[in-house]
């Protein structure tokens, strides 16, 4: 075997550190990432899914179309913001409007007798989560815009 050493190295020592760390802080601009855009993102995943989760997806033939599309659009935003967040973060003001649809919709667009409790606490929980990201994001955008004119 080759004589290899198991040692780690100290990256602080790398003759190229500093222009490592300016080029992660450009692509990133200077945002958390994870703490914003994986919520995004997730939060759309189970609105879409949500009507096969609760199961209502037979019985509120609507609702389930409405979380549907909401939800892929709530997801491509997530990963608008990871992937353009210059462009997208102006569009967070929709991400407040959708999850305020969220809230109102099953009495909206439900057939029937109405919504069932498990749907309203659904769609109540992914809407304001969805208006708390958004509120979030618009939050990140506004600071990010603030400090380029610094």
């Amino acid at each position: 075997m080759a004589d290899v050493s198991h040692q780690r190295a100290d990256i602080t020592s790398h003759p190229d550190v500093t222009e490592m760390r300016d080029r992660y802080d450009r692509v990133l601009g200077g945002r958390d990432v994870p703490l914003v855009d994986g919520p995004v993102f997730l939060t759309g995943l189970y609105c879409a899914i949500s009507p096969w989760v609760v199961h209502f997806n037979s019985t509120q033939p609507a609702l389930t179309t409405v979380n549907l599309i909401v939800g892929i659009s709530v997801g491509l935003l997530g990963l608008g913001f990871t992937v353009m967040p210059a462009r997208m973060y102006g569009l967070s003001w929709g991400m407040c409007v959708m999850g305020v649809w969220l809230v109102i919709a099953p009495w909206v667009v439900s057939s029937g007798g109405g919504p069932d409790k498990g749907i309203i606490i659904s769609n109540a929980i992914i809407g304001g989560l969805t208006c708390l990201l958004g509120l979030l994001c618009l939050g990140v955008a506004m600071k990010s815009k603030r400090e380029s004119h610094t």
